[in-house]
């Protein structure tokens, strides 16, 4: 985490390396290029925000035959230490690449990392924290007698905590691929596995998915409404159906979120023949029909094979 006045490692203002060092105020002589670090004096860079070719009567400074030519990295003597944590040290890791990301406060890192600047305190999954910079406190949240029950009672699984303070928290869960969505006075239905964090300002409740019979048994699932963002998992990159262009059906253990206005309906293709080893192995699906969308994963989770 930087905040006013920190330095960070910015893409070199004149181009000839990849990156250079803004202390807060300044570019400094500090370089990285090409996974090497090194120090080299700036030869008259525009600032940041300012960047592009200098102009010389109009045209490229460097500039022959009609086409502009970009200088060629110089020769990069061994870093020394100048007080910088980073000095003496060189690698793909600390060229910068993998900095933290800061445009915005609620943010992908990359796509297995979440990252959440605090001005409100949000819920996350219980142990999804992997990192944290500032003064942050994690606290217990069980949502209430209701919801306590409701876990207890439909194995509808979400632990959640309260993340609150100033500072930056990272989250990931299982190295899985992160989505970001943002609810804007609508309503999300996610399986309760899948959701990784999300604003205090929605409301959540564990529900029934319509539709079940005692034929084909209870589906319980985590229902977010409001206006704010949540952050959903997925066991690799998913597809999203658009319920509405045609009858929609997905397995009950590869289906991730779909828009809480959809009608669902549990769906069994059992049949007797599954008595005697015959059957698909496709046996409960969830049918979706409405205006809205259906988020399915590659993934079916970890099956336990029937012995």
């Amino acid at each position: 985490m930087t905040g006013p006045g920190a330095g960070s490692w910015q893409p070199d203002p004149e181009g000839r390396f990849d990156y250079r060092w803004w202390d807060g105020r300044n570019w400094t002589d500090q370089v990285s290029h090409q996974g090497r670090s090194g120090t080299a004096p700036l030869g008259g860079g525009a600032p940041a925000g300012q960047q592009g070719a200098e102009q010389h009567g109009g045209q490229p400074a460097a500039h022959q035959g009609g086409q502009h030519e970009r200088p060629e990295p110089q020769a990069m003597p061994q870093a020394t230490a100048q007080g910088d944590g980073f000095a003496g040290i060189t690698g793909d890791l600390v060229d910068g690449r993998f900095s933290e990301k800061e445009a915005k406060a609620i943010a992908n890192q990359n796509t297995k990392l979440l990252r959440v600047r605090l001005g409100e305190p949000f819920m996350a999954r219980q142990g999804s924290m992997v990192a944290y910079q500032g003064n942050v406190d994690f606290a217990f949240e069980g949502g209430g007698a209701g919801k306590f029950l409701k876990k207890a009672l439909t194995g509808e699984g979400l632990p959640l905590m309260r993340c609150q303070g100033q500072g930056d928290v990272f989250l990931a869960e299982r190295a899985y691929d992160v989505h970001l969505l943002n609810l804007n006075n609508s309503g999300l239905s996610v399986s309760g596995k899948n959701v990784l964090a999300f604003s205090s300002s929605l409301d959540w409740n564990i529900e029934r998915v319509k539709g079940g019979s005692i034929a084909t048994g209870g589906l319980f699932n985590t229902t977010l409404r409001g206006t704010g963002w949540v952050a959903i998992t997925t066991d690799g990159p998913p597809v999203v159906l658009d319920a509405a262009e045609a009858p929609t059906f997905a397995d009950t253990n590869a289906v991730v979120a779909w828009s809480a206005n959809l009608q669902t309906q549990l769906k069994t293709t059992f049949k007797a023949g599954a008595l005697i080893g015959r059957g698909s192995g496709e046996a409960l699906q969830v049918s979706f029909h409405g205006q809205g969308f259906v988020i399915v994963q590659p993934s079916e989770g970890i099956q336990i094979p029937v012995q």
